[in-house]
């Protein structure tokens, strides 16, 4: 029985999966036009799995040898040009051995490591592709695996052997990984501690000026992830309900690796009977635990969250205001690259929910751990979520400890609105969820907590007033209206966090006042 795979390439006899050339359109064309190109896309967004088969088709045609190979292995050569050299013909070859019969293999590279490192790759691509009796289709993956001096040289020779092509270079050649070109690493550089990895960054794409086009590959289509999950429902009879496949869509946004995460998650643990139609409420369950575990998908983009490239632009989407300063564009493109945000219709946005509920539970997580919350005295005998009792004691741990907590906040833009999600997740814990919607320049981050075993949602919107600026409520009533509106609730919360200078004490803090955002009743609560 095949299964839903989250860790490497795809196979259609062992997998669920989409067609690898659908998300590839007019590749074919560009190999028949002898173009050398660039592939990127986010990691685990399907390159390798489409190269991997594309490649494995053409060869199977007739027409070419072709072979995806990995310089992920030149990695730690960063300014050693012989050994990243030697890294990636040493996958080239062994990639090839897998792939390819023997008479279109290339030869063994130890008599080629006597050539110097400088012209030791294209000496040894020049050998293949004489010997080769069909034209060679090389596909590199994880280039940007390589950076410093290996990279540039790895760049120069194939520049410089692409006018042999074909009978003396590869007829053509893609190069695949999570940047275009410009975007590719020089050197790493070290600042207070922190690895930026992208520091420096050839921002051209001269040593690989060749390239005809840069490509990239998109999300499934909520028509894609229904096919998907139909394969899974065609081999064990387990049927998703319509409701369950537009909740998986709207939470992954078609990411491939979240497509495939989420619903693995739920056959196997959620809905483990094939006889069981799965439900939102299963999906709903295996999106908290995808949350929660944070498997390595989820803790690469995690990890990067304290560079500073990436906080200069998470920053501002998660506090919903406009940053203070520019933004570089290559920060703005590193991070749509990375898949973490996209450019949407008001703006840079976080990915999909599930990056956007990620983000601000990992922000937190260390605050998190020092809260002094328990989660069971919030709910009733009936069930409920005692949710007047919780905004009671958001109010007295704000006079308290606010000031502590405000500080050690990375992201000191949104700290306020941080540390009040961390104070709610820890409440509905294990039996509700929070809806999250924030993006730069909104002004505002609106918050819906659920809880299912009673059906109870209650809205909250967060608002910060800062100094120089006027009073943030009358807009936010304004705003909360129309999320109430959105939500078909008659009643939600505005809390007004003040930052200014000249705000009242914490100690201090902590007035309410019944307003109305229409003919809806608000409870603006002024911190």
């Amino acid at each position: 029985m095949r299964f839903f795979n989250t860790a490497g390439v795809c196979e259609p006899e062992r997998h669920y999966m989409l067609p690898p050339e659908r998300r590839l359109p007019n590749v074919r064309s560009l190999i028949d036009e002898q173009a050398y190109f660039v592939v990127h896309a986010p990691r685990q967004s399907g390159k390798s799995t489409c190269f991997h088969h594309l490649a494995r088709a053409l060869t199977a045609e007739g027409r070419y040898a072709a072979t995806l190979a990995t310089c992920e292995t030149g990695r730690t050569a960063v300014d050693d040009i012989d050994a990243g050299v030697n890294a990636v013909v040493g996958s080239i070859y062994l990639d090839a051995e897998l792939d390819l019969p023997e008479e279109l293999r290339p030869a063994a590279p130890k008599p080629f490591r006597e050539k110097p490192a400088e012209t030791r790759l294209r000496t040894y691509l020049k050998d293949w592709c004489q010997r080769c009796p069909r034209p060679v289709v090389l596909f590199l993956d994880e280039v940007d695996a390589l950076f410093g001096k290996s990279l540039l040289t790895v760049l120069q020779q194939l520049r410089a052997g692409y006018r042999g092509r074909p009978g003396s270079f590869p007829h053509a050649m893609a190069l695949i990984g999570l940047r275009d070109v410009r975007d590719y690493r020089v050197r790493e550089v070290s600042e207070d501690s922190v690895v930026e990895e992208l520091q420096a960054v050839l921002g051209t794409s001269s040593p690989f000026n060749i390239k005809v086009e840069s490509l990239t590959l998109r999300n499934f289509t909520a028509e894609e992830v229904a096919e998907l999950y139909g394969a899974h429902t065609e081999e064990t009879g387990q049927a998703f309900t319509e409701e369950a496949l537009e909740l998986a869509w709207g939470l992954t946004r078609g990411q491939p690796w979240l497509v495939n995460a989420l619903a693995r998650q739920v056959v196997t643990r959620e809905a483990p009977e094939p006889g069981t139609a799965v439900t939102v409420e299963h999906v709903e369950k295996a999106k908290e635990a995808l949350i929660l575990r944070r498997d390595t998908h989820i803790d690469s983009l995690v990890h990067r969250l304290q560079e500073a490239r990436i906080r200069r632009v998470v920053e501002p989407i998660v506090a919903a205001e406009y940053p203070d300063e520019d933004i570089p564009q290559e920060d703005a493109a590193f991070c749509v690259d990375l898949g973490l945000v996209t450019r949407g219709p008001a703006g840079l946005a976080m990915a999909n929910p599930i990056y956007r509920e990620v983000i601000p539970r990992a922000l937190t997580s260390v605050t998190d751990l020092f809260l002094p919350v328990d989660e069971r005295a919030y709910v009733r005998a009936d069930g409920g979520l005692d949710f007047e009792r919780l905004l009671d004691d958001f109010v007295a741990f704000w006079r308290e400890h606010a000031e502590s907590f405000l500080k050690r906040q990375p992201y000191s833009e949104a700290a306020a609105q941080l540390v009040c999600m961390a104070f709610l997740q820890r409440v509905v814990n294990g039996g509700g969820y929070i809806d999250r919607e924030y993006a730069v320049g909104s002004g505002r981050v609106d918050l819906c907590v659920r809880w299912p075993a009673t059906g109870q949602r209650h809205a909250l919107e967060l608002k910060v007033w800062r100094g120089g600026r006027p009073d943030p409520e009358e807009k936010g009533l304004e705003q909360l209206g129309a999320y109430l509106e959105r939500l078909g609730l008659d009643e939600g919360t505005l809390v007004v966090f003040d930052q200014r200078k000249e705000a009242l004490p914490f100690a201090e803090r902590g007035s309410r006042e019944e307003r109305t955002a229409g003919c809806r009743r608000v409870l603006v609560l002024r911190l």
